[in-house]
């Protein structure tokens, strides 16, 4: 665990339990908005409030899309950006920060400053598949990544194929890099852990990994399922981040976001006429009712095994 998450663990045994309810936990987002409602700060939402914490949404930009592709992003100001981010953080105590797509090299240089002010906060970064986007414009976006805010970073999430042809392009087509060379590609660029998912294992499962340079942390095996998600990497990143809020130890929160993404996507479903979306709030379903006749035995909708944290739902 970085320094920083640890000493705000330890600050936290350490306070003395107080009289009253404290309110949710706050997690500052920066992201852009999504139309289809999968990810961006409405996905992010949905997240933090599912794991028992508060969300914070600084808008970045907006995504233009339906649930079949991405066309373009429209971004934000910086100035705009930053402004949403002091005033809301000068108000509100802030646990951890998550930072989504957020679609232009001067936002990214805007919510780094924004970090630098705060540098006892984790940071959790996701980085999205940007192959919908204009080349030059991914290569400027990374780029200001890379120099601005990964130093700042403390948890890099991604798909393996995307952070294999962003951290390690010389073997982007080769599938033997694994979770072991991203951390290590990602810690000479200043981020200490990388949360890696789909990576195959033998069979029809995939996994996913926490790791350092050192080695994995956790890693969690999942079947695989038979369709494509949007939203997916935001989802993660977002419960992720949210546990950490709610006082969670990094490899604790790495499980139970995994699992809490697993359930969620077995939960899916299409609302459109493209890719499906996971279903954030399936721990709230309510149990059917018996039919008339029904057999005693019938069993009811899986519930969600997490809460280490009990959420106010």
């Amino acid at each position: 665990m970085s320094n920083k998450m640890a000493e705000k663990t330890s600050q936290d045994n350490d306070s003395p339990a107080p009289a009253v309810d404290l309110e949710p936990p706050a997690v500052l987002s920066f992201n852009a908005s999504d139309p289809t409602g999968a990810g961006g700060l409405a996905g992010d939402a949905l997240v933090v409030a599912s794991v028992g914490a508060h969300l914070l949404p600084v808008v970045t930009g907006v995504q233009l899309r339906d649930t079949r592709e991405a066309l373009e992003h429209v971004a934000l100001d910086d100035a705009t950006i930053a402004e949403q981010a002091r005033l809301v953080a000068e108000d509100v105590p802030v646990r951890v920060l998550k930072v989504g797509f957020v679609g232009s090299p001067e936002a990214v240089a805007a919510i780094a400053a924004f970090v630098s002010d705060y540098p006892e906060l984790p940071v959790v970064l996701y980085m999205p598949d940007l192959s919908w986007w204009d080349e030059q414009a991914i290569d400027a976006y990374q780029d200001a990544l890379r120099e601005l805010l990964l130093p700042q970073v403390d948890v890099l999430v991604g798909n393996n194929t995307t952070l294999r042809h962003w951290l390690l392009p010389e073997s982007a087509s080769r599938r033997s890099a694994g979770s072991g060379d991203l951390a290590r590609a990602a810690a000479a660029l200043g981020v200490p852990y990388v949360l890696v998912t789909g990576l195959p294992e033998a069979g029809d499962r995939i996994a996913s990994v926490l790791a350092s340079p050192q080695g994995e942390l956790c890693r969690q095996s999942f079947e695989r399922i038979d369709a494509g998600f949007l939203g997916a990497g935001d989802l993660l990143s977002a419960a992720l981040a949210g546990l950490l809020a709610m006082g969670s130890e990094l490899v604790e929160a790495s499980v139970e976001a995994l699992q809490y993404l697993d359930q969620a996507l077995d939960h899916g479903f299409r609302p459109g006429m493209g890719r499906a979306i996971a279903d954030r709030l399936f721990w709230a379903e309510a149990e059917e009712p018996e039919a008339a006749g029904a057999d005693d035995d019938a069993a009811s909708s899986p519930t969600f095994p997490y809460p280490t944290h009990e959420t106010r739902h």
